[in-house]
Order: C-alpha cells, then structure tokens, then sequence
C-alpha cells in the first residue's frame, strides 16, 4: 500500500535541530518504503521542493518573534489550501499550535494523527518553577491546557508519541488514544567508530584547554527549556572540586545566544561553538569526547542523548524527562533536574569512571536499546496502513 503522508509542521526550519533531523529521516524512510511523505511548513514564502524522495512544501508565514530561525501559522486557510492541492492520504499535525487546529477541522484525509513532539507544560512551567513546585502540581495547575488537549485530541485517530513512558502520561492526563511508536536516531552515522584524536584536539585547542582535559559536550537550541545555565554551573563547579580543566563545548544556537555566552565567561575553558551543520563532524565529536552534560527536561524522546550514547558517550542527564528514561546507570549518571550542585557531583562521578567500561555499555545500549530511525520509521508507517485499512 503506498501513502501519501503530509506532516504538517510548526517548527520545521532549515537551521533547526531535533524536528528537522526527524522530518529528513522520514521524508528519506518514506521513499525507501514507497509512500511520499510531504512536509508542509510556514516560510518567507511558497515554495516546493524535492528532498530525500519526498518533498517540502513552504507557504508564507511570518517568523517567531522569539527565534527569527522559525516561523508560524497564522492561517488555518493556507493550510487548508494546501492541503486541498496535495490530497493526502495520512495528515500529521506536528505541534499543538495552529498546525493541531488546521489538521483536526480539515474535511479531508483518510487518517489524521497528532504526533506529540513538544509538551509545552514541560517546556515553560516545569522549566521555569519545578525547583520549587513538584511538577505533578504544575500539570493540575495547568489543567486548562491539558482540557484543552483532552478535546482536541478526539479531533485525531490518534496521539503518537516518542516512546511508553509518554504514551502513560498523556494517557494518564487524559488524551485519546496515545499510541508508542518508539523514535530512533541514524545509528550508521552516530558509532563509536568514529573517535578521532584529532577531532577532540581541535575542541580542546578551541576551549583553549590542554591536551589531557576532560572534553565535556552539550546540544541543544539555546532556549530556557535547554537549561544551559545548569550546564555551565555544573561544569564550572566540578573544574573547582576536580582541580583541573574540564572542557566544555556548547553546541547549538538560538534566542538565548548571548545570554549562553554571557553565562560562559564564568568558563577558562569553553567554546560556544553554534549550530554545526556538517554531521559528520558532529558523529566524530560525540565519539570522541568524555561525556555529554544535558539538562533538558522537557523533551519527549531526546534525540541529542540517544545519538551520544549510540557514539558511544556516556551521558549525564536529569532524573526526569525523556532523556532520562534513555539513561541506565551502567553508562549514565542522573542528576536533580535544574540542580547544578547536584549535576556537578553527577558530572565527576562520571569522570571518574572506567572509560572503557562506559564507552561498552554505551555501545551496547546503542544496540539493544535505542531503534534505529529506519525501524522507528517502520512502525509508524505500518500503523498508518492498519489506521486507513477498511
């Protein structure tokens, strides 16, 4: 059965990150498996294009005024509209903004999904007050939104999300029908395989640290939900206790870029290295660092966590969130979400750690644990054929 599968998607921007790796690795999944698989996207202006055996389709939207990277919908007719012309069989609504509204009030379609990739509650109040309110108190806070999303869930045959552990907390706030279609990473460019001696002594040289300095790596847009100043507290913490160096690259860009190098002056030792493009290089840095410091606890999968780990670098992750429902203690140290204190000790016991041990329990996580985006892909295209078989 070949499909016509139209994701339409909110956040999807050139210079992204998670969104964009996600929708490349479905647009390419779709093609090997003989559906097209269509992005519909807010830009500057229309356009389309081919891309990795399916296409991206762009209609004039205005930019997000808190990251120009991005735009959004503001037009439920646009949308229609381009729904009308691209007649799919399978409609995605990628985010719970307008994207939801215009895909959940669309006459057409043989199946409409909502695919959770963002939880808003977890983005803004957990992040902002869950050193100070248990975070099971901020979602009854919030019930509003989540009343919200009871009905406009039953607008959708159903609610995929990156893994069981949400699948049960959007069932247990109340969504229809949450179906777990576990997310995978690209394993063949993420691998242990490619550590470079060289790669880590470019970052060391660019931190300006020496040659025998733990290299410390973070991803992640530079948003309040990515808690970067946790991660810099955390590091320049435990440089003080260790009594040494510690490297640390900030990978990634966003709003909050200068603020993430302001924060940074309080490092000797540390590149705020914006978004890199090249993936490659990207898969030889992972593989040849000592740890990723994350801090994030608004994710729904955490794809930056699951491709270190699949490179074979240990991680260390907060105690709440999906990256740590990736996490295992024969490969990572958790830590008290938004506590750097706590995050610095999770850091040096890690440190001090057998690298070899680490790096073999990474790598087989990365085997056992972790899908591949191919099989992630699989799944979810075979649960499309079940949705619209008679």
């Amino acid at each position: 059965m070949s499909l016509r599968i139209v994701d339409v998607c909110e956040f999807y921007a050139e210079r992204g990150g998670g969104v964009k790796t996600y929708a490349h690795g479905k647009l390419a999944a779709g093609a090997r498996a003989g559906h097209e698989v269509v992005i519909l996207a807010p830009d500057d202006g229309a356009s389309e294009r081919e891309m990795l055996g399916g296409r991206i389709v762009t209609i004039p939207e205005p930019k997000l005024p808190v990251d120009r990277r991005y735009h959004m919908f503001v037009s439920t007719k646009r949308i229609h509209a381009a729904l009308d012309r691209l007649q799919p069989d399978v409609i995605e609504a990628s985010s719970p903004y307008l994207a939801a509204h215009a895909v959940a009030s669309y006459q057409g379609g043989r199946a409409k999904t909502f695919v959770f990739h963002q939880d808003p509650i977890a983005v803004y109040p957990h992040t902002l007050l869950d050193r100070f309110v248990p975070r099971d108190k901020l979602d009854r806070a919030f019930d509003p939104y989540w009343a919200y999303m009871r009905k406009l869930s039953r607008s959708f045959d159903a609610t995929v999300t990156s893994g069981e552990w949400l699948a049960k907390r959007l069932e247990g706030l109340g969504l229809h029908a949450p179906v777990a279609v576990p997310f995978g990473i690209d394993k063949a460019r993420f691998d242990p395989k490619h550590e470079s001696a060289r790669v880590k002594g470019e970052w060391l040289e660019r931190c300006k640290a020496p040659g025998d300095a733990p290299l410390v790596v973070s991803m992640g847009r530079h948003h309040p939900e990515k808690r970067l100043h946790v991660v810099i507290d955390a590091v320049a913490r435990a440089e003080r206790e260790l009594g040494r160096p510690i490297a640390l690259v900030l990978i990634g860009d966003g709003p909050m870029r200068e603020l993430v190098e302001l924060w940074s002056r309080k490092l000797a030792h540390v590149c705020v290295a914006g978004f890199v493009s090249e993936r490659a290089y990207l898969a030889a840095t992972l593989a040849s660092a000592d740890a990723l410091l994350h801090a994030s606890a608004a994710e729904t999968y955490g794809l930056a966590v699951a491709e270190a780990i699949c490179s074979g670098l240990p991680v260390v992750v907060p105690d709440s969130g999906g990256a740590s429902d990736l996490a295992d203690a024969s490969y990572a140290e958790t830590y008290e979400t938004g506590d750097a204190a706590s995050a610095a000790s999770a850091l040096l016991r890690l440190l001090d750690r057998n690298p070899a041990e680490l790096r073999w329990a990474c790598s087989a996580a990365g085997r056992e644990r972790i899908a591949d985006a191919s099989d992630h892909f699989e799944q979810l295209f075979a649960f499309y054929e079940r949705l619209i078989t008679p």
